[in-house]
């Protein structure tokens, strides 16, 4: 090898090492990427109330049901709460009532609100075709004022029953007459909307932020006209008690009101058809399949029945004699087995 090869060797890799040491210097030294989280930009244009989810007409609104949201500046109507002007302040809506449907996402308007203050508040907050009611209650019979507008409740009446009369329950006994009255208790009606409490039409909290809890003896309920009607009739029988139901929505209700045909499920039908179904069966006041209860269920001393003729005598009707001498006939089972149905009396003493 002659001279000139070794010599662009030995250059070659003295410019190698050189590059090496350089480039081990350069990455060593070099600090390591910081990680800058991006900030967002803040809206500068306006920004409107909107809503926050459906609000059909009737609607209590509540802390979730508006919201700001910024908006086009061009597209500002002069009906829109636009945050930062005078009196708008959604914490000072709650309690007013939607008088005309806003959708989610639309702007609300001034018109599209009514408040306890202004005339027709208690019109626009009940739903079409249902009446508004107001009945009397104490505070023992009102959950002790944890009812608040807007919740559900069912309808209890309590009240004592006269029954002055006796009748034989066999040919020749005579059956021991009791005058004592028949203490009972019944479910008149389900799932009724709480429209205000006294004066009360919303449910503000304190300046601490807590809930407001105070006693009332009036509150005014949703119901149709014939229901209107049954609670007139029951607030003179005896006396009417609350009993509050839970907000979470549950299918039992809906699966009651398919198998009594109330309504119908078509084929094919996605868990959000089904959820609507249940809000729609969740928001329909019920005044029938009540339950009741009677002294004897609870006191074995408390009269617990009545006598066939007196169950007569309470409707305004006479006992046929026939009835009065023959026994009441105990209840009966359909025994079916295979082709052959026997009847099997039960529940006899």
């Amino acid at each position: 090898m002659d001279g000139k090869k070794i010599a662009l060797l030995v250059g070659a890799l003295f410019v190698a090492a050189v590059t090496a040491i350089m480039a081990k210097n350069m990455f060593g030294t070099a600090a390591a990427p910081q990680a800058v989280a991006a900030i967002a930009p803040q809206p500068t244009g306006p920004q409107v109330l909107v809503a926050a989810k459906p609000l059909p007409v009737g609607t209590i609104l509540g802390p979730d049901s508006v919201r700001f949201q910024p908006w086009p500046k061009d597209l500002v109507d002069g009906a829109y709460y636009v945050k930062g002007q005078a009196n708008v302040d959604p914490t000072k809506m709650i309690g007013m009532v939607v008088r005309s449907e806003v959708t989610a996402g639309q702007p609300v308007t001034q018109g599209s609100l009514v408040s306890p203050e202004d005339r027709g508040f208690l019109a626009a907050a009940l739903t079409p075709g249902m009446r508004a009611v107001t009945v009397s209650v104490s505070g023992a019979s009102a959950v002790a004022g944890f009812v608040f507008p807007g919740d559900r409740v069912d309808l209890m009446l309590t009240s004592n029953v006269d029954v002055n009369s006796s009748a034989p329950s066999a040919p020749g006994q005579l059956q021991a007459k009791d005058d004592r009255p028949l203490q009972t208790s019944e479910t008149i009606m389900r799932n009724v909307r709480v429209l205000a409490t006294d004066q009360r039409y919303d449910n503000q909290p304190t300046p601490d932020g807590k809930t407001q809890i105070s006693n009332f003896s009036l509150v005014t309920v949703e119901a149709t006209p014939k229901m209107a009607e049954k609670i007139a009739v029951a607030q003179k029988l005896g006396s009417l008690s609350l009993s509050l139901r839970p907000l979470a929505d549950s299918t039992t209700d809906l699966e009651k009101a398919i198998a009594a045909g109330d309504i119908s499920v078509p084929a094919g039908t996605d868990p959000k058809s089904e959820k609507k179904m249940l809000l729609d069966v969740a928001s329909q006041p019920q005044d029938q399949g009540t339950t009741f209860t009677t002294g004897g269920e609870v006191s074995r001393f408390a009269r617990g029945n009545m006598t066939r003729a007196q169950a007569f005598a309470q409707n305004g009707r006479k006992m046929p004699s026939q009835a009065l001498l023959a026994p009441a006939a105990p209840p009966v089972v359909h025994v079916a087995r295979g082709n052959t149905v026997t009847d099997t009396p039960v529940g006899g003493k």
